[in-house]
């Protein structure tokens, strides 16, 4: 590589969702692959601080990174094609930036200037791009939204100024663009997306390429009209319909003009090593012997990104494993015997509120006394908790959540917590070390006793009915250092019964399975 750090930008028009966080971590696999050392970025501009009081059924799953950021989910994307631990200067919010500018306001800190969003917001979003790009040879950034969105216009005017300052040469402009195909007429219609590259250019930033989404595979001239009406060469205009993979999208962009246009970018002429991608695919497109289902116990039901970290975890442990998967989803509100007995394998992901509790203690139960092989994750070893203790006799035994009133709290806020309950970034985010019991399920398939796992919860284990949770069936097998903080547990003489406070699904890979997700399948594919 030069001397000189390269920016990508990518940008977005038309409408949102179609594509942007997929397409820059493959353009960051695809660089490294070549040998580049690469970054990412994704800026929103919402006016929420952090992702962490979204709503998960409108904005899909909060992703947390290892020093505690509740993150948009294409943080997630990034983690799992680039294999790198992303940080608190990995995600930028408006209303985090807008804070930060009013208390700098307020602290004298602009000597009485007029604080405006051009030059003060748009120099702060630069300034983030600076920190984020440290030791890179390649920052990416990805600008959430639509380009025109009111929202988004000083994200916008920031990366033109950006370029202006690190040099146009410096930077690479990628807008991603979606053409709608009309079934009445039969054709596709590249009108949107002619407007989508006209609101950008009006904006003064020229595109590099142009990455156009389609549903299906589209005909040449459709790249030729907005490659023409777009002002953008032909041979940097490229078609993108939708595939059966995302992990085919490195392979893709390796094979076609954007690979010629990330080389002369870069400089790095060597050609991507995507043998992994290459395994990937391979195994995704296996045929399996078997095929096992799990019963995702869930309380939202109508939008899968509210699990994807999960539901991407338990494909990767199925790839390594070399089984078919089928994802029961099992409503936490009308979950019955019957479908916990359907399933081969239960998994309680993590959550907040009341709604569908009783569902979800319910199939921790049923996987206790049916030796059904049971995953919970975070919310998913507190009803494991609470079964266990009801199972030993504490009837009304529950989490001070959901029954504040309750004699036997096993499970209760944790200390210094209350009165945070509906207040964002004070829960127990990020890595937390945890020591696990020599020969318990979790020690053999870590293969070690000192771990480190991703949190985000309020909520512990009250060790106070040890007694009675282990009466009830299980052995607390993972503490934190000092003991004081319960980290996973499992049921006795149990195939495979294992629950964490953790989000192990966090630091899953598709092609480096997670091994409590593995030991999940493998005990799957026993029964």
């Amino acid at each position: 590589m030069g001397q000189k750090q390269k920016y990508i930008f990518v940008t977005g028009g038309v409408l949102s969702g179609v594509g942007k966080g997929i397409t820059a971590a493959s353009i960051g696999a695809v660089l490294q692959a070549k040998g580049a050392a690469v970054s990412i970025q994704k800026c929103d501009p919402y006016l929420n601080v952090d992702a962490g009081l979204l709503n998960p059924a409108e904005h899909g799953e909060c992703f947390v990174t290892k020093d505690g950021a509740e993150t948009d989910l294409d943080l997630g994307h990034y983690e799992r094609f680039l294999d790198i631990e992303l940080t608190q200067k990995n995600a930028t919010l408006s209303g985090r930036l807008l804070l930060e500018l009013i208390s700098n306001e307020r602290a004298g800190k602009f000597g009485g200037k007029t604080v405006q969003l051009v030059p003060h917001l748009t120099q702060a979003i630069q300034q983030k791009i600076k920190e984020a790009a440290e030791g890179s040879d390649v920052h990416i950034v990805e600008i959430g939204g639509t380009v025109g969105d009111y929202e988004g216009l000083s994200y916008i005017e920031a990366i033109r100024e950006f370029a202006q300052t690190v040099g146009r040469a410096n930077c690479l402009f990628i807008h991603v663009v979606y053409v709608p195909f009309i079934g009445t007429s039969k054709e596709f219609k590249t009108k949107p997306a002619q407007n989508a590259l006209n609101d950008l250019r009006g904006f003064g930033i020229v595109p590099d390429a142009v990455i156009v989404r389609t549903d299906n595979p589209a005909p040449d001239s459709v790249a030729e009209k907005i490659a023409l009406f777009g002002g953008v060469p032909r041979h940097n205009v490229q078609l993108m319909p939708n595939v059966d993979t995302v992990f085919r999208i490195p392979n893709i962009i390796a094979s076609n003009g954007l690979n010629t246009l990330l080389t002369e970018f870069s400089g790095l002429t060597k050609k991507p090593d995507l043998k992994k991608w290459e395994t990937v695919i391979a195994r995704q497109n296996a045929t399996p012997t078997k095929t096992v289902t799990i019963g995702l116990v869930a309380k939202y039901m109508d939008n899968e990104d509210t699990y994807l970290s999960v539901i991407e975890a338990l494909k990767a442990a199925a790839w390594h494993e070399e089984v078919g998967l089928m994802i029961q989803w099992i409503s936490a509100e009308k979950a019955t015997a019957t479908d916990f007995a359907a399933v081969d394998g239960l998994l309680v992901p993590g959550g907040f509120g009341e709604r569908g509790i009783e569902g979800k203690i319910a199939a921790a139960r049923y996987a206790l006394d049916h030796d059904t092989p049971y995953l919970g994750i975070c919310l998913g070893l507190q009803v494991a908790v609470v079964a266990a203790a009801r199972k030993a006799g504490l009837k009304d035994a529950n989490s001070t959540e959901f029954n504040p009133g309750t004699k036997h709290n096993v499970v209760y806020i944790m200390e210094g917590q209350q009165g945070k309950e509906s207040t964002g970034g004070t829960l127990r985010l990020g890595d937390y070390p945890a020591v696990l019991t020599k020969g318990s399920k979790v020690a053999q398939a870590y293969n070690e006793t000192d771990i480190v796992e991703r949190h985000r919860h309020r909520y512990e284990v009250n060790q106070k009915f040890n007694k009675e949770i282990k009466q009830g069936g299980l052995a607390i097998t993972g503490t934190s250092p000092n003991g004081k903080l319960v980290e996973f547990v499992e049921a006795i003489d149990h195939p495979y019964f294992v629950a964490t406070q953790a989000h192990p699904e966090f630091k899953s890979r598709p092609f480096k399975a997670h091994p409590l997700f593995v030991g999940l399948l493998e005990a799957a594919i026993d029964k």
